[in-house]
């Protein structure tokens, strides 16, 4: 009984004390300040009233938001959270009505829709409404870590999503901050370095395949910092790329760093770095068994990957590093 009344007590008291959104907010004409601004004001609002970490919830958030960018039939959010409900779920399968918004006719039709501001209303285009139908969702399982992976692994039935979600609960935990816009060029701008668009180029060891990103040629031993917040998803030994690393980033996108000849100490999976950060040093491992070196000139290889939820596909970074680039000089004059 207890479990009934206290998210009603918590709304009620909550509703008088921070901002109420009535509707999908339109976001065009803010600043992404006022952006992240609002977004966190939701994510404590649902955290209050569910106790699920607002990092988790901005981290889901985040996720269907690289999601939304990166398919064509979901549509592009109109408010500030992102986490997208189909009329089905969100009303019921077999409600007649898939826009139902009476949050009583929805549960008898099994579906998911929940009042999160009580105004009454069950709106799958309300922020609050979704935010806190998902964070009911999580809480289900627990409130704990472990319990909230189980809650992901169950809404999305995949564990990448789960892996993805929980690397950005952890950036977003560990800088305490919504706005990670800050970029850096992969190598420290006073050291010598040469690069062009390579992407798409034919390459021959191991089978025919293309070039799946940008190489930076650099003196052995230059360092090689981190481009984004993100965290570290994999590390060790791949035959193509030698030693290497993958960062995630929190708009879903993995960053490839390859041919290292060594790694930077205290670089492991699962640590959260930002721009920036040195993560290891240019060499010329690859291209066969672990250990092989030298069998190109040393240079860093700079891969970029979008999450798609279903695949994951490469694209042309050289426009990104040509940006960061000239941005981290014009910050130094």
């Amino acid at each position: 009984m207890g479990k009934l009344i206290r998210p009603s007590i918590f709304l009620l008291l909550l509703l008088f004390i921070l901002p109420v959104y009535y509707s999908a907010a339109v976001t065009d004409d803010l600043s992404s300040e006022e952006i992240y601004r609002e977004r966190m004001a939701l994510y404590k609002k649902t955290e209050a009233v569910t106790q699920i970490p607002w990092c988790y919830l901005a981290a889901a958030d985040s996720y269907e938001r690289g999601l939304r960018q990166a398919l064509k039939d979901i549509p592009e959010e109109e408010g500030f959270i992102a986490i997208y409900y189909s009329p089905e779920k969100w009303a019921g399968e077999q409600n007649p009505n898939h826009e139902d918004t009476n949050a009583i006719s929805i549960a008898l039709f099994g579906g998911s829709g929940l009042d999160g501001n009580g105004d009454g209303l069950a709106d799958r285009n309300n922020d609050e409404d979704v935010l806190y139908t998902f964070a009911e969702h999580l809480e289900k399982f627990g409130q704990n870590k472990e319990d909230i992976k189980i809650g992901l692994w169950d809404y999305y039935q995949k564990d990448k999503a789960v892996e993805i979600i929980s690397g950005h609960a952890k950036v977003y935990e560990t800088m305490d901050t919504l706005d990670l816009r800050d970029r850096s060029f992969p190598m420290p701008l006073h050291f010598n370095y040469s690069y062009r668009s390579t992407w798409g180029d034919a390459r021959g060891w191991g089978g025919r395949r293309v070039h799946e990103g940008t190489d930076i040629f650099a003196d052995y031993g230059t360092p090689v910092r981190a481009t984004n917040f993100g965290i570290v998803e994999s590390k060790g030994w791949n035959k193509y790329g030698g030693w290497r690393i993958g960062i995630r980033d929190t708009n879903n996108v993995y960053h490839y760093y390859a041919h290292l000849s060594r790694f930077e100490e205290g670089i492991e999976r699962g640590t959260v770095v930002k721009p920036g950060t040195v993560i290891g040093y240019v060499g010329s491992s690859g291209y066969g068994k672990p250990g092989t070196q030298g069998k190109f000139a040393p240079h860093l290889h700079y891969g970029m990957y979008k999450d798609a939820g279903l695949i994951e596909w490469s694209f042309d970074p050289y426009p990104h590093l040509r940006a960061w680039e000239r941005i981290e000089r014009q910050k130094k004059k």
